[in-house]
């Protein structure tokens, strides 16, 4: 069953593959017509480039020093981390650069065919974001594939072999991670900075409309939604999705009171269970077609409920098959199980699509057009900007609570049927049909550049209407995909902080929260989640100062820009977000991932394990509620503008500042907190057997 899974993942990463490169080549066929078109798109996509470029030298250094830190802290076959380590940084940006390549062309594309309406423009647009899904799908299939496969031709695929593969796959993991965090933060920074400019002196001061080509951040901004909304989401999931099938092999390769036989069935499981999940994607993006007079959201859920109902029938027939009969005795000392049958496993997989899609559609009720709760903000907004931040920041704090109790509850009954590899299978079940959720997330950027394209190339009113309307179910499926990777990441570090315990061979009942070190550890892993995002916000305050007084300075010594005489310096702008986000990205960075190190030598297992899980909790509560207010707050402004007379009211310049508040919010230190609580998992994960022989366990 072993050597099964392993080619099951190279067949699922072709799979995946194939599909990428069709879906990329058809894309770059779509016309685009307009020379202007052509040209502003292009510095779009040259600045997103550049960025990226330039933070992947910034990153290569610091994958070579953390690499030969593996190599030399670790004995034996564990040296190995470091290969895995770099290979993971790698697969993970590659899939950055391909879905950021792919999404730049897309744009321009989709903005040519919103000129044949609705249907033609949403095709092009989620196409872009398929190659995205299913690029991040593929890479991690092929990266863990040729880890797994070298691992068993020179170490074999014995019990205990494979236990050493898995904490040498665990370099993999953290090499996601680490290219993830900084993808997440760097392009935060950037595309924010970017954002707050243009928005306060285009749109406030100067009065003129979003995206206007007289903006000179306008191009920073477009560019900003490309290396933050796409590179930056897809190098998150792609941690989560590696971290999750990781550390639920671990689990089952660990299990005690089973076969050695069973514990490699039970780590071979998740990797069948990931090609499978694939496959489900793939026939989901086939059900994404929109229907006359139906709003793109319904076609969008189709295609996800559609994944996701398939990947459940297939996942039944795929655990009934590997397993058989076979059962396993209760080894988690539950007293309402006598034993571990397929039902349980299957039923724990189901969960988590089931929290998956609870999340995303809570997400969609607190920040989508329309709903109660962005109506009540949409109308705090005529009574001014202190009424519409505060009502924003309380919905933003009541929208935390339902998907804690969804999280919960799928711990409760995940951990119910199968214990802790009952929790990793809900928490891979989340992630089983990735390609799709991915793809669906980063269909609003793209979307969203369309929009910002017509509006710079002044394209007639209809197509821009087209554009808003793609953009406007956009913003909701950006806050959809963030709400799930909040809610992935929650279960993802769960898994992976049992994966840790496992490791050091310590028993549940070593974690006391009357432990001094514990408690100490809890309350600073609480405090982490906002000194981090207080880094991460101030370094776009910093950034942001800079970019207003380039756009106040141009508009200054060239009046003419207003005035559509003189062009504006794109390029100073992209410059300097890429120049801020580059030098502000380093120190949240080093926190997330040094403060487990230092907390793990100095203050022993215990503060480390408190650390975990004080960091996990306050970071899933605080990234919901700030990635939720700043969708809200974006919606809202939407919804004012597609008024009459909306643009340009009173009501509108509060929305305005709402949602340029709600802009780091949602885009920079919410959605990086999840990769921290990640990081930081990882990172015990991997200094485990450092740690257990430091301490003498």
């Amino acid at each position: 069953m072993w050597q099964t899974a392993i080619w099951s993942l190279i067949g699922g990463a072709l799979l995946a593959g194939t599909y990428s490169l069709w879906r990329s080549l058809w894309i770059f066929k779509q016309p685009v017509e307009s020379p202007r078109l052509k040209q502003i798109s292009g510095y779009v996509a040259e600045g997103a480039m550049a960025f990226l470029f330039k933070e992947y030298q910034v990153l290569f250094p610091f994958i070579i020093i953390v690499g030969i830190f593996l190599w030399l802290s670790n004995s034996g076959d564990l040296k190995y981390q470091a290969l895995t380590f770099a290979l993971g940084a790698f697969c993970s940006a590659l899939s950055g650069f391909i879905g950021m390549k792919v999404a730049t062309a897309a744009n321009s594309r989709t903005t040519h065919a919103a000129q044949s309406g609705i249907a033609q423009a949403l095709k092009v647009s989620f196409a872009g974001g398929t190659v995205m899904g299913m690029t991040v799908v593929g890479l991690a299939m092929f990266g863990i594939f040729v880890v797994l496969f070298l691992a068993s031709v020179f170490l074999g695929t014995t019990q205990a072999a494979i236990a050493i593969t898995m904490q040498i796959l665990a370099g993999f993991s953290l090499g996601a991670s680490t290219i993830a965090l900084f993808a997440r933060v760097g392009g935060g920074i950037f595309t924010k900075a970017a954002d707050v400019g243009a928005d306060l002196v285009g749109k406030v001061e100067a009065g003129i409309p979003e995206d206007d080509h007289r903006n000179p951040a306008v191009i920073a901004d477009n560019v900003g939604d490309n290396v933050g909304d796409v590179a930056g989401m897809g190098a998150d999931l792609f941690e989560s999705f590696v971290g999750s099938l990781i550390g639920t092999m671990i689990l089952g390769i660990t299990l005690g009171g089973v076969s050695s036989q069973m514990q490699i069935n039970l780590a071979a499981l998740p990797l069948i269970l990931v090609a499978v999940g694939a496959v489900a994607s793939l026939l989901g993006i086939f059900f994404v077609r929109l229907k006359p007079g139906k709003s793109p959201q319904v076609a969008l859920n189709r295609g996800t409920f559609g994944a996701a109902a398939l990947a459940a029938v297939l996942n039944y027939f795929i655990i009934n098959f590997l397993l058989g009969d076979q059962t396993v005795p209760n080894p988690f000392n539950l007293a309402w199980i006598s034993s571990l049958g397929n039902a349980n496993l299957f039923l724990a997989v189901v969960i988590g699509l089931i929290a998956g899609i609870s999340i995303g559609l809570l997400t969609e009720f607190f920040t989508g057009t329309n709903t109660k709760p962005v109506n009540a903000i949409v109308k705090a907004c005529e009574t001014g900007a202190a009424t519409n931040l505060i009502t924003g920041m309380g919905m933003g704090m009541l929208s935390s609570f339902p998907p804690i109790l969804v999280i919960g509850a799928s711990i409760l009954l995940s951990y119910g049927l199968a214990g802790l590899y009952g929790m990793a299978l809900a928490a891979l079940g989340m992630l089983v049909t990735l390609g799709i959720q991915l793809a669906v997330d980063a269909y609003g950027p793209i979307a969203d550049n369309a929009g910002g394209l017509a509006e710079m190339c002044e394209f007639p009113p209809e197509v821009r209407q087209v554009t808003d309307k793609l953009d406007a179910v956009g913003n909701t499926t950006a806050a959809i995909g963030k709400g799930f990777a909040i809610g992935s990441a929650a279960l993802t570090a769960l898994i992976l902080f049992a994966a840790f315990q496992q490791s050091l061979g310590l028993a549940p009942g070593r974690f006391n929260l009357l432990d001094p070190l514990v408690i100490t550890g809890l309350f600073l892993g609480a405090a982490i989640p906002y000194l981090f995002s207080s880094l991460s916000m101030m370094a776009i305050g910093k950034s942001a100062f800079d970019m207003i007084e380039e756009v106040r300075r141009q508009f200054r010594e060239k009046p003419g820009i207003l005035e559509g005489k003189d062009i504006p310096d794109y390029n100073r702008c992209v410059s300097i977000s890429t120049e801020s986000a580059i030098r502000q990205m380093i120190l949240p960075g080093l926190i997330a991932a040094l403060t487990p190190v230092i907390v793990g030598f100095t203050g022993g297992v215990e503060m480390l394990m408190g650390l975990l899980a004080g960091v996990t909790v306050s970071g899933v509560v605080l990234a919901v509620f700030m990635s939720n207010s700043g969708g809200a707050w974006d919606n809202a402004k939407k919804m004012i503008e597609e008024r009459k007379g909306g643009k340009g009211s009173e009501a509108h310049k509060a929305a305005v500042v709402g949602d340029t508040v709600g802009d780091p919010f949602k885009d920079t230190a919410g959605p990086a907190i999840n990769i921290l609580i990640k990081l930081m998992a990882v990172v015990s994960l991997v200094i485990a057997p450092l740690l257990k022989t430091y301490w003498r366990l």
